[in-house]
Parts: structure tokens; C-alpha cells; sequence
């Protein structure tokens, strides 16, 4: 007579959630330390120049993606075959560039918190370009999600003692390139002899990003150098910090890879949700910027709306 063993989680069972318990706390840490670094050096350290802050990020992008995918062999290298194929990636690769930089400028002027609460209207804007650009239709309870989600944004800018109107137009125009840039890339790449995973993407967008941003630092912030030794001469840090927010921007990019590649869709919308929420509340005890209840009150809409919005594309599929 044989007895039954009763179930238990295997050692590989538990060695699993342990790895994405870890690519999460990557994530969440690289992508909310990247941020708060950024209105760090920004806004608090004298350190004013987004365009070549970006450029920052982008040289570490070009130069860890490229020992991470051919030396380390993280994810297999997806060489470009062809010439149109290279046209499109830089189209993506400067369209990512506005949206990199919009968000760096728009921290200069905004909290962190009400730069997060404008980010999460990304799913608004998608919706919209790919309505205008691929004729793409949701249900109308997917559309009808998306109005609390503007509306949040509307109540929390009324709300916001630090509004600044300059940094909000160039922090919803970011956010509206970013959502530019995934339609379109799903438009320009979206033959299978063309498609890149999210990590040869940017190994390829990124040194087109810095042969663009180059340039631009040079004739926007002309005096860039000269501060940047004088600061570096000033602060011991500023180095490393510039050091370890490029490495961060990096890490951001491949911790959000293997979450998206070892998670489902519904657990990333959580934790994106989820991860936003945590960065407004961390910036707002580091860096003690005034809050309102109208402002949280908008805040807390616009999260719901796109948590509703998540979940109404799920269903009405």
C-alpha cells in the first residue's frame, strides 16, 4: 500500500521566486534611483545641463549593452540586415532621445511627484497615437478607463504648490514621445525578419542617441565642460555620481527586460503601478517638497484610471 508524500515547493520552486523577487528589487531601485539622482543632480547640486546628463546615460547604455549582449552573452545579439532597418531604428533612437530629455528638463522645474503623476498619463497617449497612426480601436469601457486618468493629472496640477508651467509642457511632451515611440516602434518594426528585443534595441539606439546628443549639449549648454570640471573640482562626488546614475539608467533598462521576460503582463502592470507610487512617496521624504490633498487626490485618480485601463484592455481584448 503506497502512502502519499504531501506536497511541498521544490528547491527550484523557491529558487525561482527568489530570482524575480531580486530583478524586482533591481528594478524598483535602479529605475527610482535614477530618478531621484536625477532631480539630485538637476535641481539640488548646481549641476543644470538634462541634454548632457542624457548623453551621460546613453554612452554607459551604448557601452553596457554592448559587453553585456557580445561579451556576456545575456541575450542573444540580433545583427541589422539592412539599410531601411537602420533608418527606423535611428528614427526610434531620436524620438527616445526627445522623451529622455523632456523628462530631464521637466525635473529641474517639477517635483518628482508630480512629474510621476503626468508620466503615468503614458497609457493616454498611446492609446491616442495608436489610433491616429495604426487605426486601432479599444472598447469603448477601455476608452471610457482613460477620462480619470486625465482628469487626475488636471486635479493634481491645481493642486501642486511647485507647478511650473514650462516643466509641465516638457514633461507631458515627454510623456507623450514616449508613447510615440511604442506605437511607432511596433509600425517600423513590426516584420519578424525586423523585430529586436528591447535590449539589441538599445544597443543599437543608444550610440546613435549620443552621435545626436553630442552636438546638441555643445550648442544648447555651451558652457557644459567648464562647469562640470568646476564642479567636479568643487563637490569630491560628482564623479561618481554621474558615474553611478549612468550605470543606474542602464540598469534600469535591463532589470525592466528580465522583469517583462521572467513575469506576466498583469503582474507588470502591478509592479509598474506600484513602482510609481513608491517613488512619489521616497521623493517626497528625501526631498520634503510640499504636498496637497488635492494634489495626492489627483495623484491617486490618475493610478486608479490606469490600473482600470490595464485591466478593461485585458478583458475587452
Amino acid at each position: 500500500m503506497s502512502s502519499t508524500q504531501p506536497p511541498s515547493s521544490s528547491p527550484s520552486s523557491k529558487k525561482q521566486t527568489l530570482f524575480i523577487t531580486s530583478l524586482v528589487v533591481l528594478w524598483y531601485s535602479s529605475n527610482i534611483g535614477v530618478l531621484l539622482l536625477n532631480k539630485y543632480l538637476l535641481s539640488n547640486y548646481g549641476f543644470k545641463f538634462p541634454i548632457f546628463l542624457t548623453m551621460c546615460h546613453m554612452s554607459a547604455c551604448a557601452f553596457l549593452s554592448y559587453i553585456s549582449i557580445v561579451f556576456m552573452k545575456l541575450v542573444p545579439l540580433q545583427p541589422i540586415k539592412s539599410r531601411p532597418q537602420l533608418l527606423k531604428i535611428a528614427t526610434l533612437s531620436v524620438v527616445f532621445c526627445c522623451s529622455v530629455v523632456g523628462g530631464n528638463i521637466s525635473l529641474r522645474y517639477l517635483p518628482v511627484s508630480f512629474n510621476q503623476a503626468v508620466g503615468a498619463t503614458t497609457p493616454f497617449f498611446t492609446a491616442l497615437f495608436a489610433y491616429l497612426m495604426t487605426f486601432k480601436r479599444e472598447a469603448w469601457v477601455t476608452y471610457g478607463a482613460l477620462v480619470p486618468v486625465v482628469a487626475g493629472v488636471v486635479i493634481a496640477s491645481g493642486g501642486e504648490p511647485g507647478f511650473h508651467w514650462f516643466g509641465f509642457i516638457m514633461c507631458i511632451s515627454a510623456t507623450a514621445a514616449r508613447a510615440f515611440k511604442s506605437v511607432l516602434q511596433g509600425i517600423l518594426l513590426s516584420s519578424e525578419g525586423e523585430k529586436l528585443n528591447s535590449m539589441n534595441l538599445l544597443l543599437y539606439m543608444s550610440p546613435i542617441a549620443v552621435l545626436v546628443l553630442v552636438p546638441a549639449a555643445l550648442v544648447m549648454e555651451p558652457n557644459v565642460l567648464e562647469v562640470t570640471l568646476s564642479l567636479g573640482r568643487q563637490h569630491r562626488y560628482m564623479w561618481l555620481l554621474l558615474l553611478v546614475n549612468s550605470t543606474m539608467a542602464y540598469s534600469a533598462n535591463l532589470s525592466n527586460f528580465l522583469v517583462t521576460k521572467h513575469t506576466s503582463a498583469l503582474t507588470l502592470q502591478v509592479l509598474g503601478n506600484a513602482k510609481g507610487a513608491v517613488a512619489v512617496v521616497i521623493s517626497i521624504l528625501l526631498f520634503r517638497n510640499p504636498v496637497t490633498v488635492v494634489g495626492i487626490a489627483g495623484y491617486t485618480m490618475t493610478v486608479l484610471g490606469v490600473v482600470a485601463y490595464g485591466e478593461a484592455k485585458r478583458r475587452f481584448r
